[in-house]
């Protein structure tokens, strides 16, 4: 390949995020009709549901962060045992969608769910306490993945100066691991406030009468098909997830620089240790709850009235299509991880590899902005933009609109690890004729196979979870499996919804041992 074919896929890949990002986002604005702004934006209804989106998001997102700081803490700073395996397991709740964690709360804690009967506690579920039960078990993981991440890279030498200075471990904490974390920290509640603030499936289950933003331009624009109104309350959605993207790009611009000179080293502390033990235990129990309240659940008759073994649910659900539909999620999955790594890594080549023009950085920008655009947002603009096409209705939009929903992040990944090659090595290929697309080729794709191999993992997974940038898009011949739990919710097939949130998982910690065992065959390669 030379560097004619490297130019016309850099073309294809403006081309590629103009259609796919700028014009659907433009179309959003353009469909608004102005005279509603008013009627929306002052009715009561609408003050009524933004104070319920933001004190259930505000709650959420502090518990959240404060249960994913303590947890990641206590994985980092103790000597508790199985600590890869605890953490692997506190990321369960992002395998399966939303919707099914306002599900696992129904079938626990429900007016007849498995522990309300059990203990004859009633904690009524249905309105702030769900919604704020359902997103923290939505988003903790998230926030508990960035935090730890950040505990690795602590220079300990740092603690060890105020060890000498004789500042104890409560001042080390304040004065040292708080300030430390202060930047990561805000990233963190933003965009967990984001993802909550902007998530439809958790309130439309245990919402009850409590109405928040999403909830009101889903049912908008798929009950009433009302673009206008559903195209307002988008670009309010926008505005959180906006600012989140603007400290994501000033954080990446003043990232910290520091090196490790030593890593951190771990005490012994017996009480330290039982408590973080304990915490982990609990947090674990209560994650797993809804996931055995799914495999109960999938093989009882008829839940409560008579919880005798059966697979009559199971065949059921098969006959109201979930075969098919599981078909179309693992069709769309693995096209969606396979075109995105591509289109993906490409475009984080040409930014990472190539010198600083006004071209690259309209291509780095226009990557980063799916940050700021809610699935829910983004399944909208797609209804007005490609309405009429020949993709729409297709498989192909499904997947095109994941690939955009989950660029950034899997974007960031790679253009991360492109940058750490030496800077010169273009010059170097380019003074000895080797093109562009063969150093691409042999020199980098080889060299970057683990980030390769995690962006189709976070590809492949979260086409198969997610259901808010799908389910404008989706029709009874491409609908994913995700898509049928609050169809079957609606028609009160309980034990058939849980099955499908278990079989999401399963396929899901399937590809997730795959690539494990991938990445193992490939770390004993290179020794």
């Amino acid at each position: 390949m030379n560097n004619r074919t490297y130019k016309g896929l850099r073309l294809f890949i403006v081309v590629f995020l103009f259609v796919s990002v700028v014009f659907p986002l433009i179309s959003l604005l353009l469909n608004i009709e102005f005279a509603d702004f008013g009627k929306v934006l002052s009715s009561p209804q609408f003050s009524d549901m933004m104070f319920n989106s933001i004190v259930a998001t505000g709650a959420s997102t502090i518990i959240s962060v404060t249960i994913a700081f303590i947890l990641a803490w206590c994985v980092n700073r103790s000597n508790i045992k199985f600590k890869a395996i605890l953490a692997v397991l506190f990321t369960l709740p992002m395998l399966i969608p939303s919707i099914s964690h306002g599900m696992g709360l129904v079938l626990l804690l429900g007016s007849n769910g498995l522990l309300t009967n059990l203990l004859g506690i009633n904690i009524e579920l249905y309105g702030f306490t769900g919604i704020i039960l359902g997103s923290i078990l939505y988003s903790f993981p998230v926030a508990f993945l960035m935090l730890t991440d950040i505990f690795k890279y602590e220079d300990y030498t740092t603690y060890e100066a105020a060890q000498v200075l004789g500042l104890t471990k409560k001042q080390q904490f304040t004065t040292i691991t708080l300030p430390n974390m202060r930047k990561t920290m805000i990233s963190v509640i933003f965009a967990v406030f984001t993802m909550i603030f902007t998530d439809y499936g958790v309130p439309l289950v245990v919402g009850g009468t409590v109405m928040t933003l999403p909830v009101y331009m889903y049912r908008e624009v798929i009950g009433l098909l009302n673009f206008s109104t559903g195209a307002i309350i988008g670009l309010v959605l926008l505005i959180p997830a906006f600012v989140a993207f603007i400290i994501d790009l000033k954080a990446e611009e003043n990232g910290n620089t520091s090196t490790i000179t030593k890593g951190y080293i771990i005490t012994k502390n017996k009480a330290r240790d039982v408590f973080s033990s304990i915490y982990c235990i609990v947090v674990l129990v209560i994650i797993s709850l809804p996931i055995l309240a799914f495999a109960l659940l999938s093989v009882v008759k008829q839940y409560p009235i008579d919880m005798s073994f059966s697979l009559e649910n199971i065949a059921q659900a098969f006959d109201l299509g979930v075969g098919m539909y599981l078909q179309n999620s693992l069709a769309i999955s693995l096209v969606t991880a396979l075109v995105g790594l591509c289109t993906i890594y490409f475009t984080a080549y040409i930014n990472a590899r190539s010198k600083k023009t006004f071209t690259n950085g309209m291509i780095h920008l226009i990557s980063m902005l799916s940050l700021a655009v809610p699935g829910v947002v983004l399944g909208l603009c797609y209804v007005l933009f490609f309405k009429g096409t020949f993709i729409y209705g297709t498989l192909a939009i499904i997947v095109l609109v994941n690939t955009i929903h989950f660029f950034a992040s899997p974007y960031l990944l790679a253009y991360n690890s492109l940058s750490k090659f030496n800077k010169n090595m273009e010059d170097i290929s380019e003074t000895m004729g080797i093109s562009k697309m063969r150093m691409l080729l042999d020199v980098y794709v080889p060299c970057t196979r683990e980030t390769i191999i995690e962006i189709f993992s976070y590809l492949f997974v979260n086409a198969m979870v997610t259901i808010s940038a799908v389910s404008f898009l989706a029709n009874f011949k491409n609908m994913p499996i995700a898509l049928m739990i609050p169809q079957f919710d609606s028609q009160s097939l309980i034990e058939a919804t849980a099955f499908i949130s278990l079989l999401i998982l399963f396929v899901n910690i399937t590809v997730k041992l795959a690539i494990y065992l991938l990445k193992r065959h490939i770390a004993k390669q290179e020794v």
